[in-house]
């Protein structure tokens, strides 16, 4: 008897979660439908496969929506994240599993009661980050506290970059995953985070001038910044008493202080419209956040209002950004200044079709046993094939199929709404993404907490 899959949403990390599920629908006899609002977008190669169908679907119509979660034994939502509570609530009715690689909201965790008593899995947070992060965290840690050590720090670090021998301009940075959260990134509150026993903040305004730093074996270095919230999974993760807990995201050395340029000009601000803006050219668009002048030039007056010196490598940046270009225009109309500074940053920052991605991830565990502190370092790197098949792509998709068969044949069976942090969840996923590159390397080094002087040689 075939089992129905039922794949809600076929964008960008999509590629490889089809190409697994497609892969082993023979031998695990799937049947596959991808429901998406474009049809016609869906690769030939996918939509023509003997076990895929493909339907058209959009979710804000109920009758669509229904009669294709109805028809299936489990759901995987690859929609926006606020969308999937629409999905969630119809899985519940039909009592049908979901898997999603979002993070878990308020109105989907209240499903929870109901989710449970119907015997339903709906694994949430199981992509990249959140995902990955979560289960490759929980396996160290679980394994000092088999041991019966005492986690005192965490820290946690992921970022999507190009891969080296495409990394060719002078931000060390091309779009990876959706460009619209680039340049969002860090607003709508103050990071928080825990550093040796004591509650840290950080404004918008700081962030990306607060950096960590580290380094990655063959890859360099790399700097790292305050995600929103670091604190929202010490419970989930057990680490109530850790001194220091601090999540963040990583780029290439040099470009948190570049990106800061843009947050001081006020261009990545989300909170009104600019008028005229589809006419508007991008040399237009920068000199609205700089002071008039009826002598100096665009270029003259963001020098002075940075406080950009000739030798300054951020005007180098700037310059290859065209942002002063005046033959090249906006072009949408109401614009805010982040969708239009979104606009210039994806002319130079979109993968080409041969170019490839890489995915950067870095644990640090400080622990106590047996009267000592030890430290444990865990890296991962992915490097993606193409623009289709990126390590963005591999590192969403993959853990999302796998967790999507593992349930729909029994392996993972503790109901609820819930995220992959349990022995049940990670151990298998974590096994079988290594025979997909997915592997991280661990190092054991001295514990430094904050405080190097503290080590004796």
């Amino acid at each position: 008897m075939m089992r129905k899959i039922l794949i809600i949403g076929a964008g960008k990390s999509t590629s490889y979660l089809l190409d697994y599920l497609l892969g082993k629908a023979e031998e695990e006899k799937l049947e596959i439908t991808i429901g998406d609002i474009n049809p016609s977008a869906i690769p030939a190669a996918v939509a023509d496969h003997k076990h895929c169908s493909v339907i058209a679907l959009d979710i804000f119509n109920q009758t669509e929506r229904t009669n294709a979660i109805s028809n299936a034994d489990i759901v995987i939502s690859m929609l926006p994240a606020r969308f999937h509570i629409k999905v969630a609530e119809d899985c519940v009715v039909h009592k049908k599993h979901l898997v999603t690689a979002s993070y878990v909201s308020p109105e989907l965790l209240a499903l929870d009661k109901e989710v449970k008593a119907n015997n339903l899995v709906f694994m949430n947070e199981i992509g990249l980050d959140p995902g990955v992060d979560h289960m490759s965290a929980m396996e160290v840690i679980d394994r000092i506290r088999d041991k019966g050590g005492k986690i005192i720090l965490f820290e946690s670090f992921c970022g999507g970059l190009v891969a080296p021998e495409h990394d060719n301009n002078l931000w060390n940075y091309k779009f990876t995953w959706n460009p619209r959260n680039v340049v969002l990134a860090g607003q709508g509150g103050t990071a928080k985070f825990i550093q040796e026993g004591t509650y840290k903040y950080i404004p918008y305004h700081r962030l990306f001038r607060r950096s960590e730093f580290f380094e990655v074996e063959g890859y360099g270095r790399f700097e790292g910044y305050a995600n929103r919230d670091s604190l929202s999974y010490r419970e989930a993760y057990g680490l109530q008493n850790a001194l220091t807990i601090y999540r963040g995201t990583m780029r290439r050395v040099g470009f948190s202080k570049a990106w800061n340029m843009f947050i001081q000009l006020g261009v990545t601000d989300d909170t009104y419209t600019i008028e005229n803006s589809e006419k508007m050219s991008y040399r237009e668009f920068i000199n609205l956040f700089l002071p008039y002048s009826p002598t100096d030039s665009v270029e003259l007056k963001l020098r002075h209002y940075l406080k950009l010196d000739q030798d300054d490598i951020r005007w180098d940046k700037l310059l290859e950004l065209n942002i002063f270009d005046s033959t090249k225009f906006i072009n949408i109309p109401n614009a805010t200044p982040a969708q239009a500074l979104q606009k210039i940053l994806e002319d130079s920052w979109t993968l080409k079709a041969e170019e490839k991605d890489m995915i950067v991830m870095y644990h640090k565990f400080g622990y106590e046993l047996n009267g000592e502190k030890k430290q444990i370092d865990s890296k991962l790197v992915v490097t993606g094939e193409n623009q289709t098949f990126t390590a963005m792509a591999k590192t969403v998709g993959l853990p999302v199929a796998m967790a999507a068969l593992k349930i729909l044949n029994g392996k993972i069976t503790t109901p609820g709404v819930q995220i992959p942090i349990s022995k049940e969840v990670y151990k298998p996923i974590l096994e079988e993404l290594k025979a997909y590159g997915v592997n991280f390397k661990e190092y054991e080094v001295p514990y430094l907490g904050y405080n190097p002087n503290s080590v004796i040689s």
